[in-house]
């Protein structure tokens, strides 16, 4: 399969710099066998009874910082904490940057490389990271929003879910970005439960597949944590005849990823780094709550995979005639299953 097949022009004016205000008023495109232009407002008169909403929990933390190497200036954005001392990091320019060199954050903070890797990242020896960041850090915006514009202090809010609570990511699990505790509230009265899963999101998540062929492209790994006590609110409500609702594709990654091969979801800790593309067999999921994705993006050849590559070209192009927005700060679809054809999986 070709990563080709999953391009798309899309004109600028389109990608959104900044959320609908209120979150809730965002647009939302339901699609299933056919198109339906609504409001993410409209969601629970999409759900039943017994149906669960899964939600990702990860907190995105101001991973951008910049610092000085001499006279040149360094921007960092810190990945993971890889020890009680040390990150993972990008750094930007790289080139001349060594194992050895200071790179000075503040008064008092600095950053020392301890290694290159040929992967683009480095190693930095940085034990004051986590309180650097929270001080002197800003908010992680996509590339294509921070070539528009800096980020400032109203992102520290607008890139945050309600409900995030765990520390981790240096993206954000854009679907949930739309959810107010009121439209929290009406997912409830419309019978449906609520389950968390963390799975921090890294910066390779959202960045466009660069290999032709997709069985080359190498998934960064991501830590997921699912919980026993989340497992069994999701395999009731799937007992009880309910539908899994992933809300966002990292939601639907962890949950694909600690389900059995009957759809069962088990408690897990650890690593995941699937990639599910067109072909793949999903166990788990139901509906997905996902928000327009980059062309040639694992994300969009995930909302393919799940309700097929045509129809999804069909509703993009629909979104985009109907100006739609897009991205991180725009609008949203739910989507329902493809009708499964045959068998078969892809799992790079």
């Amino acid at each position: 399969m070709r990563t080709s097949q999953f391009d798309f022009a899309l004109p600028e004016a389109l990608i959104a710099t900044r959320p609908a205000v209120p979150r809730d008023s965002a647009r939302l495109l339901a699609v299933g066998e056919a198109l339906q232009d609504c409001s993410v407002r409209d969601l629970p008169a999409f759900l039943k009874p017994h149906d669960v909403l899964v939600f990702n929990d990860t907190r995105v933390i101001p991973a951008r910082i910049f610092g000085m190497r001499g006279a040149a200036r360094i921007e960092l954005l810190l990945l993971k904490s890889i020890s009680s001392e040390d990150w993972l990091a990008f750094a930007r320019p790289t080139k001349r940057l060594k194992p050895g060199d200071a790179i000075h954050i503040a008064p008092g903070v600095t950053a020392g490389v301890v290694e290159k890797r040929e992967s683009g990242e480095v190693v930095l020896r940085f034990p004051h990271g986590r309180q650097a960041l929270d001080v002197h850090g800003s908010m992680p915006l996509p590339p294509y929003i921070a070539r528009k514009r800096e980020a400032d202090a109203r992102d520290r809010e607008d890139y945050q879910t309600v409900y995030a609570r765990r520390d981790g990511s240096v993206a954000a699990p854009t679907a949930g970005l739309h959810f107010t505790p009121q439209l929290l509230q009406a997912v409830e009265r419309a019978g449906a439960a609520l389950a968390h899963v963390t799975l921090h999101v890294g910066a390779g998540t959202f960045l466009p597949v660069k290999t032709e062929n997709l069985s080359a492209h190498v998934m960064h790994s991501e830590a997921l944590e699912i919980s026993k006590e989340a497992a069994a609110t999701i395999n009731a409500a799937k007992a009880a005849g309910g539908r899994i609702v992933a809300v966002g594709t990292t939601s639907c990654r962890a949950l694909e990823s600690a389900a059995d091969g009957a759809g069962v979801i088990h408690a897990f800790t650890g690593e995941t780094d699937i990639f599910i593309a067109p072909g793949y067999s999903f166990k788990a999921v139901d509906m997905l709550l996902t928000n327009f994705h980059l062309p040639r993006s694992t994300l969009f050849m995930l909302a393919c995979a799940f309700s097929g590559t045509e129809r999804m070209k069909a509703a993009y192009a629909h979104a985009i005639a109907h100006a739609y927005r897009f991205y991180s700060y725009g609008d949203a679809c739910l989507l329902s299953r493809a009708p499964i054809i045959g068998e078969g999986k892809i799992r790079y």
